[in-house]
């Protein structure tokens, strides 16, 4: 790799021979060398135009050094290798130049506007070699894969945004224009090599976006504290850390005097933010906060809750300062960051305004958490918080009393429980509330600090619990039910699919079948056939129906085979079919003759290059094959640019259940090329066959791969002396021009119009004549219902049950994508 990269070696020579011969090696350049080779104001002002670059081949001292040359090493070396050396030299300098032109004009931009950021920004001169290598690592991303692409670009902008706003200095801002020039820069250098794909991907890393940004503005304003050096228009926070200008027993003395009022409430303010308790029980907020974006990261619906209403409250409490500020023309008193001595309303309006765009982000996006838990979950939490506050209060009230000697005045049991409530509430909160009680001694102090901490940490940790366990949506006993029926007497070759999360379980009286169903618009929409006793089917369905219309819903079989469409043709109901089965027979199968050359090709260019299918399930593969098909499945998803659809077509989530298993195609080196996934079926505790879900391939990887993991999942079944294999069905698709019934109206017709529209989009058609490969035999799928008015209602469930979460700009992309057929 070093090889290959001589532009970032030659920079890193020139990095270090002018630290050299200028003496800058130990504590940076010299004070007349950084006016000739420093960026800031002050030197471009100077005519000195050639900064723009110069200051990209130095650093501020010895550790940066190194730092620098850390970072070269490890991202700038392998970006030149992708990029190569002409397109990696251009982006260098094209991003470097543009990044801190960009920077020195927004430093002007904020001169425009009264606080004391943009006396810092003047004052600064920065050598950093770092937005260089940051602008040549985002415009590489444009060449990577589209997983990869993501994810470095997502974490990468966020942090460097996160840093300009609350760190601020003029790196960080020339770091961030650097990056977004190099992702501009990306598109135009790597035009040949880049791919338009959806923001946000897949449903997974949308949630994990999402999360993200709530993170970063958590923890900006937390480094920020920590940080005595952030000058960001959103660093005010560290000034919770000033020290406050009493001890408790001077400011009592302080208080005692009638004529310093005044002094003595702003003392008294600032004292209850002073030290590591009242600063650990303000930043409480923001750990339930970060708590919220860990579930959020995993879609729950509880957890996008819990960040928007605390946004919604944290902005309340910042319009609140701000009114206060103007009302009370008080520059030094906030509710946001407490008593500082250098405030202004520029600092209440700038974090206001972050809180406002991350609340607008969680609102645009409450689609993506749609996870709820097992009914129960959040009765516990409550119940388990208010055993938490109850506890605080009986320790706080004895407590209290007990150490009376230890307050500024004798608090009673009445005073105590009035001040309670103020113990749960951060301390910068309270500034408009005089206190009822302050602590003198440390006991007292230990007890008044932290018992409301304590509380918030019981919650936080209840939280947290609950977005761990996994969610069933469904009870346990039913589950375990489901399964044994699937196991005996069976189901169809479809019915796994009802394991999946997102259905509702129907059981008959005598416990002897199960319908798997969701609702939408009125509409009781099942996941194939019964599941259950065939001889009494019929009674099953008229069960399942009677149990509809007495909810008030419309019932709607999908995914049905023939029998139950006979069913219902004999109920009146009417009957279409929706997409076609494929499945290959085992027990007289052989790949031989001409019609099966392409199969038998795949088997044979796979063993030559030392490519084998294995058997494993998810939980016990490998955690690097794991980590492989998780960026597989990604990649895929992303690729297409188009939502990610569900209901009867599984994705990452539907692989861990242990009773899927896996077949990998794996080389020599531990490489995945392509990956499928396998359901059971049962019969009479037998099984009998496996049925094709998951299907994914590696861009750059082994062509016929598909071919070639079908093929051997069909010998491996046919030496366990299984059935047949189901190749699933494919939607909206057909082998023959009709449907398998003499009823073709215009439903059928327009069914197919739908499927011809979709085939650029979704390819069903394509899928189903690859599976034709194998000359499987086919079996129409069907959708049967009892009344034909119901179809709108029909149509918005099942387009909701395969696409779930799809935004309306996903929809419109969609709408394009047809229309440009």
């Amino acid at each position: 790799m070093l090889r290959r990269a001589p532009v970032t070696l030659g920079l890193l020579a020139s990095l270090w021979i002018l630290a050299a011969a200028t003496g800058s090696v130990l504590h940076g350049p010299s004070r007349d060398v950084a006016r000739n080779v420093s960026l800031g104001i002050s030197s471009f002002s100077d005519g000195h135009i050639w900064v723009l670059w110069t200051s990209g081949l130095f650093a501020s001292g010895l550790g940066d050094y190194l730092l620098a040359t850390v970072v070269i090493l490890a991202v700038a070396v392998p970006v030149e290798n992708i990029s190569g050396s002409g397109r990696f030299a251009v982006s260098a300098v094209v991003t470097h130049g543009v990044g801190a032109a960009a920077a020195l004009a927004l430093a002007q931009v904020a001169s425009m506007v009264p606080n004391s950021w943009r006396l810092e920004l003047h004052g600064h001169l920065i050598e950093d070699p770092l937005p260089w290598v940051i602008g040549t690592l985002l415009a590489a991303t444009a060449a990577m894969p589209t997983l990869w692409r993501r994810r470095i670009r997502m974490v990468t902008v966020v942090f460097l945004v996160t840093t300009a706003l609350f760190a601020g200095h003029l790196q960080d801002l020339t770091r961030l224009c650097a990056a977004l020039a190099g992702l501009a820069l990306g598109s135009i250098l790597f035009r040949d090599r880049t791919r338009t794909t959806t923001l946000g991907g897949t449903i997974r890393e949308q949630r994990t976006l999402v999360a993200l940004v709530v993170a970063a503005s958590v923890l900006g304003p937390m480094l920020a504290a920590l940080s005595p050096h952030a000058i960001g228009p959103l660093s005010a926070l560290r000034e919770l850390f000033d020290q406050v200008p009493y001890t408790t027993r001077e400011l009592v003395d302080v208080c005692a005097d009638p004529t310093l009022h005044g002094e003595c409430r702003k003392g008294q303010e600032a004292l209850r933010l002073s030290g590591f308790g009242p600063v650990v029980a303000n930043l409480m907020s923001a750990v339930v906060l970060l708590v919220g974006a860990e579930g959020m990261r995993r879609g729950r619906r509880a957890a996008w809750l819990l960040v928007t209403w605390g946004h919604g409250a944290l902005i309340a409490a910042a319009t609140t300062s701000v009114v206060v500020r103007v009302v009370e023309r008080d520059e030094t008193r906030s509710l946001v960051y407490g008593v500082h001595r250098h405030g202004s309303l520029y600092q209440e309006l700038a974090p206001l305004s972050a809180l406002v765009a991350v609340l607008i982000v969680l609102l645009a996006t409450h689609r993506l958490f749609d996870v709820r838990a097992s009914r129960g979950t959040y009765r516990r939490v409550w119940l388990g918080t208010v055993a938490a506050v109850a506890a605080a209060l009986v320790v706080y009230v004895a407590v209290g009393s007990l150490l009376a000697d230890g307050f500024d005045r004798d608090p009673g049991p009445v005073t105590l429980l009035r001040d309670f409530v103020h113990r749960l509430v951060p301390p910068v909160y309270l500034q408009l509330f005089e206190p009822p009680v302050l602590p003198l001694t440390t006991p007292a102090t230990v007890l008044f600090e932290w018992v409301g901490t304590a509380v918030w940490i019981v919650f936080a940790v209840l939280m947290l619990r609950s977005f761990m366990i996994p969610v069933l949506g469904h009870s346990a006993t039913d589950e375990q039910r489901v399964r044994a029926l699937l196991r005996s007497p069976g189901g169809s070759s479809l019915s796994w699919m009802i394991t999946w999360p997102g259905n509702s379980y129907w059981f008959s009286d005598d416990g002897a079948h199960t319908i798997a169903y969701r609702v939408h618009s009125g509409i009781a929409l099942t996941t194939g056939d019964p599941v259950g006793d065939p001889s009494t089917r019929t009674e099953a369905v008229d069960a399942f129906a009677a149990y509809c219309l007495r909810n008030g819903w419309t019932p709607c079989f999908y995914s049905v085979s023939e029998d139950l469409a006979t069913i219902a043709r004999d109920h009146g109901w009417s009957c279409v079919q929706v997409a076609e089965e494929t499945i290959i027979d085992l027990p007289e199968l052989a790949f031989k003759g001409k019609k099966f050359q392409d199969v038998r090709t795949s088997l044979n260019r796979a063993a030559k290059q030392g490519i084998q299918a294995r058997w494993t399930t998810f939980s016990d593969a490998p955690l690097s094959v794991v980590s492989q098909i998780a960026e597989i499945s990604e990649e895929w998803v992303a690729d297409k640019g188009l939502p990610e659809m569900g209901f009867t077509l599984g994705g990452l989530e539907e692989l861990k259940d242990p009773e899927i298993r896996l077949l990998v195609a794996l080389d020599d080196d531990g490489h995945v090329h392509g990956v499928t996934s396998w359901m059971p079926v049962f019969r009479d505790g037998t099984p009998v066959g496996l049925t094709l879900d998951f299907m994914r391939r590696h861009s750059d990887g082994f062509p016929p791969v598909m071919e070639f993991l079908i093929a051997s999942a069909a010998l491996s079944a046919q030496e366990d002396g299984l059935e047949f294999l189901s190749l699933s069905g494919a939607p909206l698709a057909s082998a023959t021009e009709n449907s398998g019934t003499d009823e073709r109206g215009a439903l059928d017709d327009l069914l197919k119009l739908l499927g011809q529209v979709l085939e650029p989009v979704y390819g069903f058609r394509s899928l189903l004549s690859f599976k034709t490969k194998f000359q499987p035999r086919h079996r129409p799928m069907y959708m049967v219902f009892p009344d034909a008015t119901a179809l709108p209602g029909i149509g918005l469930a099942v387009s909701h049950a395969y696409l779930p979460n799809m935004s309306f700009g996903q929809g419109r992309q969609l709408m394009s994508r047809i229309l440009q057929r």
